[in-house]
């Protein structure tokens, strides 16, 4: 955990809030924030990993805040309400990944929640690493069709013969398929 911001209207709740989270975990950086757009400033300048929002705020509820944040940051974003609308909050925010919690808020409460966050974090961190994985590798077969399309279009290759002479310039020349591929297009598209 390294950066986390806190968003809250009053210094009281603010420093309970604050001791809560140093005693579930300890962050390297606790940002805090008075208003919602005080808040939505501080997020487009810094990468949080968790922000809590205690609401209300001075300017909003907080759920508008929440939905920003989520769409905004890769942080775990937590909404602190009061018992009575906790309900009403979650329906306006679960879908969009916002973890809503009841107040007042126990230590246990507090601490299972980050647990929960951190596991979460871990594992979208996995799926977007594999979707970058995957995502790459289309491109590296996009740029060798178009290097088989190059040989077929200036050497006038059938595309089985484009296809092996991909695959033996890189086993000759001990280059992947890509490199080949990149120095074919530079070749004849410049």
């Amino acid at each position: 955990m390294d950066c986390v911001l806190l968003v809250s209207k009053s210094e009281k709740s603010t420093d309970s809030l604050s001791g809560l989270l140093r005693e579930s975990f300890s962050p390297t950086v606790l940002d805090v924030a008075r208003s919602g757009a005080e808040a939505r400033r501080m997020l487009l300048q810094k990468e949080y990993d968790f922000i809590f929002i205690n609401s209300p705020l001075t300017d909003e509820f907080g759920d508008g805040l929440a939905i920003y944040a989520v769409e905004n940051q890769q942080a775990g974003v937590i909404l602190l309400v009061k018992a009575e609308i906790e309900t009403e909050a979650e329906s306006k925010t679960e879908d969009y990944g916002v973890f809503v919690l009841p107040k007042p808020l126990s230590r246990y409460l507090m601490f299972k929640s980050i647990k929960l966050l951190e596991v979460t974090k871990r594992r979208l961190e996995g799926v977007r690493r594999e979707n970058i994985k995957l995502q790459n590798k289309i491109e590296d077969i996009r740029t060798i069709n178009r290097a088989k399309y190059v040989l077929m279009e200036y050497l006038s290759m059938s595309e089985p013969q484009a296809h092996k002479y991909l695959e033996r310039q890189a086993m000759n020349q001990r280059l992947t398929k890509i490199e080949v591929a990149k120095r074919i297009l530079s070749t004849y598209e410049n």
